[in-house]
C-alpha cells in the first residue's frame, strides 16, 4: 500500500451525505489556542531575525567562494550569477543582522509607560508589536480606554521597544456610542 493513499478512516463512505457548511469549522491547533493557557505570555524577541541573517551570510560566502574558485575553469559554473547571488544574500543577511534588535521592553513595561503618558485611569487596554523605520525598530502600540463604564476617553501610545520611551501619543474623548451596550448589560 502506498504512503500517499488516504487512510480508510479518513475517506467518507459513499452512503454518507457530504458535510454541510454549518458542520465545517476552522479551529486553531492546540499549541496556538490561548484559551486554555495559564501563566505569563512571553512575546518572541525580535533578535530572532539574526538567525536567518547568519544563514544568508554563510550562503553568500559559499556562492562567492564557488564563483572565485571556478572562475575561468568551468563555463557553466563560472558565471556572474554566483557573484550576484552572493551580493544579494550578503545584503539580505546584513539587513537581517542590523534589524535584529534585542527587545528590551515587554508589553507590561510598555503599558505602564503608556498609562503614565495619558494621564487618566485606564480600564481596558491592548498591546501590539509593530516596527518603525527602515531599520525596523520594535515599537509597542498601546490602545487604552479610560476606566469608566462606558469609557469617556481613549488613547493610542507608541512605546519604543528598545528603551521604553514614548515615541508618539494621542488622546481624545471617546467618540463611540456605547449606550445600547451599557443599557443591555444592566438589564
Amino acid at each position: 500500500m502506498s504512503d500517499d493513499a488516504p487512510d480508510q478512516a479518513d475517506v467518507p463512505a459513499a452512503s454518507e451525505a457530504p458535510l454541510s457548511d454549518d458542520a465545517i469549522r476552522d479551529a486553531l491547533p492546540d499549541d496556538l489556542d490561548a484559551a486554555g493557557y495559564v501563566g505569563p505570555y512571553l512575546f518572541p524577541n525580535n533578535n530572532r531575525r539574526r538567525i536567518p541573517g547568519i544563514i544568508y551570510l554563510v550562503l553568500a560566502a559559499g556562492c562567492l567562494s564557488l564563483y572565485l574558485a571556478r572562475r575561468g575553469q568551468d563555463p557553466i559554473i563560472a558565471n556572474a550569477g554566483f557573484a550576484w547571488a552572493a551580493a544579494g544574500l550578503a545584503a539580505f543577511g546584513t539587513y537581517s543582522l542590523v534589524s535584529g534588535w534585542n527587545l528590551e521592553v515587554d508589553e507590561r513595561d510598555a503599558l505602564v509607560a503608556a498609562v503614565a503618558q495619558v494621564g487618566f485611569p485606564v480600564g481596558h487596554a491592548s498591546a501590539q508589536m509593530g516596527w518603525r523605520g527602515l531599520l525596523s525598530k520594535p515599537t509597542w502600540r498601546i490602545l487604552l480606554y479610560s476606566a469608566e463604564e462606558p469609557p469617556d476617553r481613549r488613547g493610542l501610545v507608541l512605546i519604543d521597544g528598545l528603551d521604553g520611551s514614548v515615541v508618539e501619543w494621542f488622546v481624545e474623548d471617546n467618540p463611540e456610542d456605547w449606550t445600547e451596550l451599557a443599557a443591555g448589560s444592566t438589564g
